[in-house]
């Protein structure tokens, strides 16, 4: 008899086949507000692009970059998240991608080292389970699409998924940033067989910040390899909790 792990991918899977399913049978409908007509309406669109901003959380972990996010992760903006990557609903990724490429313009905006020169766009990477019972890389996906819009603009960007975890990760769920922080030290490393980074200096990408113990540990890896993480850009960050 198959495990909980494994029934748990196989679950997944079928639930992304008969979603892909319904999408071709039924009409579109925004994965934010449920109004048809396509993935993503007009309204939802603007509320995840309307607002990017420095949204740095509080306590902010050690060695945590300039963090930026597109919009609040509440409301419509968590349910396109959601839908993006856990049900599979790969029309977003465009979606999603623009917000980020949006909240990087804001960020760095003419800054020296951005504009002018060149760097790697480099995604949060996900434990091997997550990957493979979701049935895609949203994160790395994004980096990609980002990537794409960024050099069209003129940006000397350059995807590198140079990042993996290593070993297992406890849930994250009710642990505070210091309890994070020590659950993640040493989760992520950069994968001693990639090719050379296109550049020292890193715009690290995720698809939502909380306390920012991921983004944290992701500096600390590429930071000890040599490479410059000046920011990272989320789509989504938590709003900050007492």
């Amino acid at each position: 008899m198959a495990g909980g792990a494994e029934l748990s991918v196989a679950s997944g899977r079928l639930g992304r086949m008969l979603s892909a399913v319904l999408d071709l049978v039924l009409p579109p409908s925004c994965a934010g507000c449920g109004a048809k007509g396509a993935s993503c309406c007009p309204r939802c669109f603007a509320v995840l692009t309307a607002s990017p901003a420095r949204r740095i959380p509080a306590p902010a972990p050690p060695g945590l970059p300039d963090c930026w996010s597109a919009a609040p992760y509440e409301g419509s903006v968590r349910k396109t998240i959601v839908a993006y990557k856990e049900r599979g609903i790969a029309a977003l990724a465009a979606v999603l991608a623009e917000a980020v490429t949006r909240t990087v313009l804001a960020a760095v905006g003419n800054a020296e080292g951005w504009a002018s020169g060149r760097f790697a766009v480099v995604p949060v990477p996900s434990g091997r389970r997550s990957l493979r019972a979701r049935g895609h890389d949203p994160v790395g996906r994004l980096a990609v699409l980002a990537t794409g819009r960024l050099r069209a603009l003129g940006f000397g960007a350059e995807a590198w998924a140079g990042l993996r975890q290593v070993g297992r990760v406890a849930d994250q769920a009710g642990l505070s940033c210091s309890e994070r922080g020590l659950n993640l030290k040493g989760s992520l490393q950069v994968i001693p067989t990639a090719k050379s980074p296109p550049a020292a200096y890193v715009l690290l990408v995720d698809d939502i910040v909380t306390t920012g113990a991921t983004l944290a540990e992701a500096v600390r890896a590429l930071r000890s390899e040599g490479l410059a993480v000046p920011l990272a850009v989320t789509v989504g960050a938590t709003r900050r909790r007492s």
